[in-house]
């Protein structure tokens, strides 16, 4: 597994900064969840909304023009629709116009679909560069998103050996066909830590 990125402020007037985190003191947690193209469970609109759980969508956008009708159930749930670039590349090595088409062209798409520009960025694997960080502001992102735990298949995999979540904390998971075990194990984690599920975007700016 390669080496965690390290969180780090803006370092330019303007630019978003890198988070691992949210940095605050308040006893929540956030889950987010990537992609879209894979699968998306027919269950987890209606036990997101029944369960009354924030979610931040990092979604790509041919993902999300294909199933558009699905990702507004779970947004009217109380989900929120941010980037994740077009086509899923790693970024980092890629030219600045090639960043820019990835980053820009996927928030173009899903302003148009959802009517709100995504003002979060997840680039791909987690993988950024100067230019991603660049670009990212350019395209209107507030900050970048790396995370601080995985969950897949019902598992919580930590990144720190306590196995604890700690407040800010933003769990990773993926539209698979186990994503409802995934919430089930989030939730479960989030509680077991006396935190409280939370919407990212109300943490951010």
């Amino acid at each position: 597994m390669p080496p965690t990125p390290q969180l780090r402020e803006a370092i330019k007037p303007g630019e978003p900064p890198f988070w691992l985190r949210v940095p605050t003191d308040q006893k929540v947690a956030f889950i987010t969840i990537d992609d879209g193209g894979l699968a998306r469970p027919e269950d987890v609109p209606a036990f997101i909304r029944s369960a009354g759980i924030p979610v931040t969508m990092f979604l790509n956008s041919p993902a999300a023009t294909a199933h558009t009708d699905y990702f507004k159930e779970i947004e009217a749930a109380g989900g929120v629709v941010e980037n994740h670039t077009i086509s899923h590349r790693s970024l980092p090595g890629l030219s600045y116009s090639s960043q820019k088409h990835e980053i820009c062209g996927s928030a173009d798409k899903l302003e148009q679909l959802f009517g709100k520009r995504p003002t979060l960025f997840r680039p791909p694997f987690g993988d950024h560069n100067d230019t991603t960080m660049t670009v990212a502001h350019e395209c209107g992102a507030k900050a970048v998103f790396y995370w601080s735990e995985t969950v897949d298949k019902g598992i919580v995999r930590y990144q720190t050996p306590e196995k604890i979540l700690h407040p800010g904390d933003v769990l990773l998971m993926h539209f698979r066909p186990a994503l409802m075990d995934d919430l089930l194990a989030a939730l479960k984690a989030i509680h077991k830590a006396g935190l409280t599920p939370a919407l990212l975007e109300d943490y951010v700016g």
